[in-house]
Order: C-alpha cells, then structure tokens, then sequence
C-alpha cells in the first residue's frame, strides 16, 4: 500500500482523477466510432478508414507545435484546452450519429479535432507529472496514472460494447464528451507554480531545433522511436480497421471486439502493478523485449482462433504494453531535462505516430486485396521486425537506470 500514499497529495490528486476520467471518456470512443460508422448505410472499411485516419493525421501534424507549447505555456492550461476541444469534438459526432446528418466530410472533420487535441494534451501530460511528483517517486506515479488510466479502459472496453449493442453508437460518444468536460474542470483546479521564464528567448523554430537536438543526441531514444514508428503503423491497421472487421464479418461483431480489448485493458492493469514494483538494470533493453507478445492476439484473429485465446492474448498483450510504458515514461523523465521534455515527447509522440495514418488509410485497401485475415498477419511480421531491429542498438541494449549507473561507478576501484 505504500505505492498508493502518493494519491493523498492533492495535486497529484487532481491529476490522477482528470487522467482517469479522460481515459474513461476515451475507452468509450474506438468501439462507439468504429461500428457507428460501420453501421451507416453504405459504409464499408474503407470509410472507416478514412474517418480514422481524419483523426489521426493531425494529431501526427500538430505534435511537434504541442511540444513548444506545453514548453512555454503553464502545462496545466495546455491539458485544460485539449480536454476542452475533446468534449467539443465527441459530443459534435454524438450529435451526427444521433440524428442521422453523417457526411463523411463533417465526421472527418470531427475526427480532426480530436487529433488536434491530443496534439496538444499528450506533450503536456508528459511534461507535467515531475512538476506534480517528486523525482524519487516518478515510476510509481507513472505507474499509479497508468493504473487509473487502465481501469478506464476496463471499464470503457465493457460499457461501451455494451452502450453501443443497446441503444447505438451515438449516446456512447456522448458519454466521450461528457467525460472530458470533467476532466477539463478537474485539470483547472490544479494550481501550479509557474517555472520562471527563459533568460533567452526562442522562435518556435528555435524551440524546436533545442528540442531536436535533446532527442537526437540519445540513441536508445531514437531508435525506440524509430522502432515505434513501423511497429504503430502495423498496430494502427490491426487494431483501428481489421480487428473489428474480422469480428464483424467472421465473428459476434462489437460484443466479441469489445471483449478482445477488455482482455487487453485487463492486462493494462496487471502490467501497472508489475511496472510498480520492477526495477530494471536495463529498462529500456527489457521495455523493448516486451513489444514482441503484443502479436498474440492479432495472430490469432488472423488464424480463426477461439475466442477465448484471442482474450487471453490481448490480456498478455495489455501486460507487456503497459511494462513498456511505464519504464519509457520514467526513463524519459529522468534523462531529459524537465524544460525540454515536452518537446522531446513531442519528437517521441511524432515519430512513433507518424506512419500510423499509413496504416490506416492501408488496412481497408489491404483487406480487399489479400483478405483480412492474410493483411493482419502482415501487420504482426511488421511488430516483430521492428522490434528486432531496435535490439541491434548499442544505446537500447546498454542504457542503465540511475541507481544502476551508481551500483557501477561504487563498484569501480579509487
């Protein structure tokens, strides 16, 4: 229990709940979104892909502009207005897919604005947990954010499928943004001390050159996110389009898919209390060890397995994802400096990102041409080759925690 004493901190507080009830209003999107438009008359994969890809493209574009802002700006106020464009965005689609006006140009524009919000959120929530959480307390507040944040998911994976299956898509996106409007008013009860402003001041161009040259110097840091970005692009077709329509053509539809991501939101939740008490020599080495099980349940689907297995391999799946994610978040706040770190999550999120709309604008075409199920097996050789690339660097192999660094140079002889 003494891992939960950080949440008696009022600030942190604030932040756990405005992050849990964001994530919640999140979880409710992609099955809402996915067979809302799914269900419209005449839509087919490739809408859906266009919609998702409307979505993600700007959020792709806008990250790097997030960074400098979350950099300059008070970091709360930053989360605040992307909150705030998110309650906006979901409550604009709800209000499309309730009373049946659904161009696919305003629900792609709809969907734009959700990118842009996360453009501006995701920079900032990095940035802002070493304001609110002491520097020796940082994985355990890691792990705590992602422990609310998966219990959303759990919660969001089930409710949804369940909103959905019962009275439709639309009132399951209105949930979305209501959910963000809370979170938006929680986020603006967070006092912060406001960082004393650069003695040298910067173009955002300026800004984002500082910011290239923090991410660039570290190898481990580049070649992770290099690695990110083929193994998003094959996840992104995998997840956003070919996993729901494989479950809507061969298996029980929005049930059956909510379920496979309840299993992996489940496994969210066990990844964040086994990250809470790990504490790799290595954690990038061992972070990216963890991104080869999250072909389990795509490989699975691709092979017409049982669902229970598919359950069982997302739940793994959610595991080793969650791991990687709270070793990557604590390694990156405690080896970049804290005035950089936006614009370095930045370059992360960028890059990571980048070549997922790729993947969706891909996977419906993909899925006509050779089948789903083939497309899918695709997208897993492209995890599993990413991932075995990233271990051929020295940086990712190497790279040591602090307190390891310390054990080693105590150990070297006077």
């Amino acid at each position: 229990m003494h891992s939960f004493r950080l949440l008696r901190d009022r600030r942190f507080a604030l932040l756990f709940s405005a992050r849990t009830i964001s994530v919640l209003g999140s979880a409710f999107a992609p099955v809402a979104l996915a067979f809302g438009v799914l269900g419209l008359p005449g839509a087919t994969a490739t809408t859906l892909s266009v919609v998702l890809t409307a979505e993600s493209l700007p959020m792709v574009l806008f990250m790097l502009v997030g960074g400098v802002i979350a950099d300059r700006l008070p970091r709360n106020r930053v989360m605040m207005t992307g909150m705030a464009i998110n309650s906006i965005a979901f409550s604009s689609l709800a209000a499309m897919l309730l009373t049946g006006w659904t161009p696919l140009p305003a629900l792609a524009t709809a969907a734009a604005a959700t990118g842009v919000a996360m453009a501006i959120f995701f920079p900032a929530l990095t940035g802002i947990i070493p304001e609110v959480v002491p520097a020796d307390k940082l994985q355990t507040g890691n792990a705590l954010l992602g422990l609310g944040a998966n219990t959303s998911r759990v919660a969001g994976a089930v409710l949804s499928g369940a909103t959905v299956v019962l009275v439709g898509g639309g009132w399951a996106l209105a949930v979305s943004g209501a959910m963000f409007a809370v979170a938006a008013v929680l986020i603006a009860a967070l006092r912060l001390t406001p960082a004393p402003p650069s003695a040298e001041r910067h173009s955002v161009f300026g800004d984002l050159r500082e910011g290239w040259r923090e991410f660039s110097s570290r190898q481990w840091l580049w070649v992770v996110v290099a690695q990110f970005s083929v193994l998003i692009l094959g996840l992104q077709a995998a997840h956003g389009v070919l996993g729901p329509l494989i479950t809507k053509t061969e298996m029980g539809g929005a049930r059956d898919w909510s379920l496979i991501l309840a299993g992996e939101a489940v496994g969210t939740i066990v990844g964040v209390l086994v990250a809470m008490r790990l504490r790799p020599s290595r954690p990038i080495l061992l972070g990216t060890l963890m991104c080869f099980p999250v072909v389990l349940p795509y490989v699975l689907l691709a092979l017409s397995a049982p669902l229970w297995t598919i359950v069982i391999g997302a739940f793994l799946l959610g595991i080793c994802f969650d791991v990687f994610g709270v070793l990557w978040q604590t390694t990156l706040q405690r080896e970049v400096p804290p005035e950089a770190l936006s614009r370095v999550s930045s370059y992360d999120a960028l890059g990571s990102l980048m070549f997922g709309p790729v993947g969706l604008m891909l996977a419906g075409p993909a899925a006509a041409l050779v089948g789903p199920k083939n497309a899918m097996l695709g997208c897993a050789a492209l995890v599993v080759l990413s991932t075995l690339a990233a271990l051929l660097s020295p940086g990712v192999r190497n790279l040591r925690a602090p307190s390891a660094r310390d054990s080693a140079a105590g150990a070297k002889p006077a």
